[in-house]
């Protein structure tokens, strides 16, 4: 019984330590490094506390290494399921052809700040304009379906913005 409790608790701890590393991880490629350091000092402890138990045990039992590989591998799932959640600010960037401006003004009249550029390809066709849209990771899904509506085979680039000073947003002048 002391077994199955020991392998209960290095399971549940490798979890709650892997995700806490996890979010520590995304924290800190963001840039919050107060968060990153809590977070960081939470997870050395639980894995500390975790360690010193599993190693201190007299069991030579697979299921303890079982418990400790599974709570690492559940842990990596938790941590990036939980990762969806943690707000950010997006950077996108599409080419689309000139007489597409009706994607413009449905992006515009939904609230986003579109910026418009003239774009020449690899043909150096000049009837092409590259939009650039700043928007928080929660409407990415709605900006999507509104592109998706106009042309499905847009191009489109979307990348993670670490800092972002000035601008216009929904409305709301940063």
């Amino acid at each position: 019984m002391e077994l199955l409790f020991l392998c209960i608790f290095i399971f549940i701890a490798r979890i709650m330590d892997v995700t806490l590393g996890t979010l520590r991880t995304i924290m800190t490629i963001r840039g919050k490094n107060k968060l990153a350091t809590f977070l960081g000092f939470l997870e050395v402890t639980v894995w500390f506390l975790m360690a010193k138990n599993a190693l201190n045990s007299d069991s030579n039992s697979i299921f303890i290494v079982l418990s400790y590989a599974g709570g690492y591998a559940t842990g990596t799932y938790i941590g990036g399921y939980l990762s969806r959640f943690i707000k950010s600010k997006l950077c996108i960037q599409l080419v689309i052809e000139e007489d597409n401006v009706d994607l413009i003004n449905e992006l515009r009249d939904n609230g986003f700040a579109v910026t418009v550029m003239n774009v020449s390809g690899y043909r150096n066709d000049s009837n092409k304009y590259m939009l650039l849209l700043e928007i928080d990771s929660d409407k990415y899904k709605k900006v999507k379906k509104i592109i998706n509506k106009h042309n499905k085979n847009v191009f489109m680039m979307l990348n993670e913005t670490k800092y972002v000073r000035n601008g216009f947003f929904g409305g709301i002048t940063k």
